[in-house]
């Protein structure tokens, strides 16, 4: 036993030792701190379940031939007019809408705070900015059959929506029920798009497929510059020929256009209409298929980065939801960037958003086709 500066120290042979005073009162080694758990400091966006895509005669007539050639990438060639920036080349841009756990959006977020990625690798941001500029709309109107009973609700909402809408925003009106019509062409004259939504009247047949590739093709694919799409419907689709589930998602996953389905579930109405063998009934449509339906929508707004909207459970009703719709258009981020690797004509790249702050919820889009109209040739200048 060796006595240290007033202190006794005893080893036992498994390497431990106690420090008794003097006195003989057993002095305690400190106890190491827990280690601190930490948390994630930065929130992500997330990807969607993998989809599988079931190849259709139409999408599998647009599959690129992979004998020819990749083009080269274009050189940057920039027309200014003073309000945008036109520029041919490469540039893949993707809007991010960034809210709160409570559902607000998050103003003032800097370029620096971001970060985006393509297949995992960290991409250098090129373009960055918010989208305060005018957009286009596409209302989608489903008076089929089976929305026969909401068609009023429909028309009111369709109008609310429009009154939340700025001055410079324009607006197509289309109506579908077994053919697909053109109500009014992009105008932003409030007059005629009243008028528009107020001709809207049910018919027979649903063809809403037909509908989402007029108002995505030949439509909105012929306007540069921001848009969206809302759609009232319940999402069941019974005549449609020239398009399918399948060949319109695709076509909506390489687009650039955000959809925002507003979902009417009618299944109940139109089983008590079935009950009173109402005329105007498609007969045979099963709970399976508004399902499906309802599915299709999810899948519509999950793969553009918008959202989906029931006007039952969202809180404020109809109004509220137009209110965010226009507001999440209005103030989405985005972020821009050319590539580190070229991709083959055709090939799926996917997309990672990273906001260096927590406990927030982004929503993006998580991959993009090359050479679709993802990578839009209008970027609006950063002032």
């Amino acid at each position: 036993m060796l006595r240290l500066s007033g202190l006794i120290l005893l080893s036992f042979v498994s390497g431990s030792s106690i420090i008794f005073a003097q006195s003989g009162r057993r002095i305690e080694p400190t106890p190491s701190p827990a280690p601190t758990v930490i948390g994630p400091t930065y929130s992500e966006s997330q990807p969607r379940i993998g989809r599988i895509r079931r190849p259709t005669p139409q999408a599998a007539a647009e599959v690129p031939n992979p004998q020819k050639p990749t083009p080269a990438p274009v050189t940057v060639a920039a027309i200014d007019d003073g309000e945008t920036l036109k520029i041919d080349t490469n540039l893949i841009t993707i809007p991010v809408s960034v809210f709160d756990r409570n559902g607000l959006y998050v103003p003032g977020l800097k370029q620096t705070e971001f970060k985006i990625f393509e297949d995992g690798v960290e991409q250098e941001i090129a373009y960055f900015g918010t989208s305060d500029k005018p957009f286009t709309v596409a209302l989608v109107i489903d008076v089929s059959p089976s929305t026969a009973y909401k068609i009023e609700e429909i028309r009111k909402a369709a109008t609310a929506f429009v009154d939340q809408l700025g001055p410079e925003d324009t607006l197509v009106v289309i109506e579908f029920d077994h053919s697909v019509n053109v109500l009014s062409k992009p105008t932003k004259d409030r007059a005629q798009i009243y008028k528009a939504i107020n001709k809207a009247d049910f018919g027979d047949g649903t063809s809403l497929y037909n509908a989402v590739d007029e108002a995505l093709r030949k439509q909105l694919g012929l306007i540069v510059g921001r848009k969206a799409m809302v759609i009232f419907t319940d999402g069941v689709d019974t005549t449609s020929r020239k398009n399918s589930y399948d060949s319109t998602l695709n076509y909506a996953e390489e687009s650039d256009t955000l959809i925002f389905p507003i979902y009417f579930n009618t299944y109940l109405d139109n089983t008590r209409r079935l009950s009173t063998a109402d005329i105007y009934m498609t007969r045979g449509t099963s709970a399976d298929e508004y399902v499906l339906g309802k599915k299709y929508l999810d899948d519509l707004s999950e793969a553009t980065g918008g959202r989906l909207f029931k006007p039952e459970s969202t809180p404020g009703g109809l109004t509220r939801a137009f209110e965010g719709i226009a507001e999440e258009l209005r103030r989405q981020y985005n972020i821009g960037y050319v590539p580190s690797a070229e991709g083959k004509l055709g090939q799926r790249k996917q997309i990672r958003i990273r906001v260096a702050r927590p406990n927030l919820v982004l929503r993006a889009r998580d991959s993009y086709v090359v050479g679709s109209a993802v990578a839009p040739q209008l970027v609006e200048k950063s002032k």
